[in-house]
């Protein structure tokens, strides 16, 4: 995906106004003795723009705007640092907002849908970036927030709602509470927006099935506006991002050197006209491809594959490199299986230990199974891990996001 003529003077003004600020990057850009680009050689010559330096500029030394222009902050968790403060002007809040209303066009979503709201407000970007969109699509927004699942099934079943927006781990709740509860036939749901995590194949499948409805992949950062820059379409073939707004580069992570079209990478995205916090070249560490060619729903914006992990997602254990998704993988191929699993690290008798678990149903032989995956992830990482198979619903479920990888080595 080559920078455009067009993306070029776009990157020119955001380069003009982060100078001007005196930002981070601006320092950078200056010590780099760079003040425009010309062509894609240029704009590959810019530096990055890391999570550390966002944390570094707290709290508002991200601010691009005057601040007589910004109008809302959000903010990232914080949860391994100081928390990154993202400031809004209008037009940022805007521009947001009609990205996400794209989003519910491309999926099918109508002003006629109901739009029920699931992920948090307030200084997370996820919930409002939902309404925001839904209000400008014209759709009824539904904005329960997280949580008080008996209040979101009663609501649900009420109003009728049309549109599930949540994380995949409390869409999966809620499929599952309904199960129970027999209310299946009492709910209306038709569609479901689902982000903010990374979900499997088998996930999505029992989603789709218990519920009953189409699923579309969201994609977005905090840093980045937040949910909304991308979604799948019904032909469920990656996710088309909106490459009027952001640019999108997917390089490898230890060369920092772009990939192919097709090879995973790193996702590494610029702003185009943001004006409250531009960001050129920000590493998201997330990995996913560029699918290249064109898409059978017509639309002419690129696609990103499905977000395959993080780059910092990676374990070493017993001195060897491991992803979660290289064990969801393995677990995918039991269809015996259900979605949900966890692994534990831990340090025991001066060595490296992982412990796998997993759900089944009560007709399989939970020793059995267990001594297969373990034999099916050996072969495929290299050592034996310890697995442990329980009764569907053991394992924990989330409001929000699931705990999939626990680390005790360094409690």
């Amino acid at each position: 995906m080559e920078i455009s003529e067009l993306q070029i003077s776009q990157v020119n003004k955001q380069i003009e106004a982060l100078i001007k600020a005196e930002s981070f990057y601006g320092k950078k850009l200056e010590e780099a003795g760079i003040t425009r680009i010309s062509t894609s050689e240029d704009f590959k010559k810019l530096p990055f723009s890391e999570k550390k330096d966002l944390r570094d500029a707290y709290p508002l030394g991200l601010m691009t705007a005057p601040e007589s222009e910004i109008v809302r902050i959000h903010s990232s968790s914080g949860t391994t640092g100081l928390p990154v403060i993202i400031p809004y002007t209008a037009k940022d809040v805007d521009d947001w907002a009609i990205m996400f209303k794209r989003c519910y066009e491309l999926a099918g979503i109508t002003n006629m849908d109901r739009i029920q709201i699931t992920p948090g407000y307030g200084l997370w970007t996820a919930g409002i970036g939902f309404q925001n969109g839904a209000e400008k699509l014209g759709a009824m927004v539904i904005p329960m927030g997280p949580g008080n699942t008996d209040k979101q099934l009663q609501m649900m079943q009420d109003m009728k709602s049309t549109v599930l927006c949540s994380t995949s781990s409390y869409a999966l709740l809620l499929a599952e509470e309904i199960e129970k509860r027999g209310i299946k036939d009492k709910i209306c749901l038709k569609k479901g927006v689902i982000g903010s995590e990374r979900w499997g194949e088998k996930m999505r499948k029992r989603i789709s099935e218990e519920l009953g409805i189409e699923l579309y992949d969201i994609y977005g950062l905090t840093e980045i506006y937040g949910p909304g820059i991308g979604i799948s379409c019904k032909y469920d073939n990656g996710m088309h991002y909106w490459d009027d707004y952001v640019y999108i580069e997917i390089l490898d992570p230890v060369t920092l050197e772009p990939v192919p079209d097709g090879e995973m990478g790193e996702i590494v995205i610029t702003t185009l006209v943001k004006e409250g916090a531009p960001l050129i070249r920000y590493r998201t560490h997330d990995l996913s491809r560029i699918i290249p060619g064109e898409c059978p729903c017509g639309c002419k914006h690129p696609r990103l594959g499905v977000i395959m992990g993080r780059t910092d997602d990676m374990m070493k254990i017993k001195g060897v490199n491991v992803f979660p998704s290289q064990i969801e993988e393995v677990l995918k191929e039991f269809p015996e299986l259900s979605s949900e699993y966890q692994i534990r690290i831990s340090h025991l008798d001066g060595k490296d230990t992982m412990r796998i678990y997993v759900e089944t149903d009560g007709s399989v032989d939970f020793v059995e199974l267990s001594k297969r995956i373990a034999e099916r992830v050996k072969s495929r990482i290299g050592f034996t891990p310890l697995v442990k198979v329980v009764e569907i619903g053991v394992l924990p479920r989330s409001e929000k996001k699931t705990k999939r990888v626990i680390d005790e080595r360094y409690e």
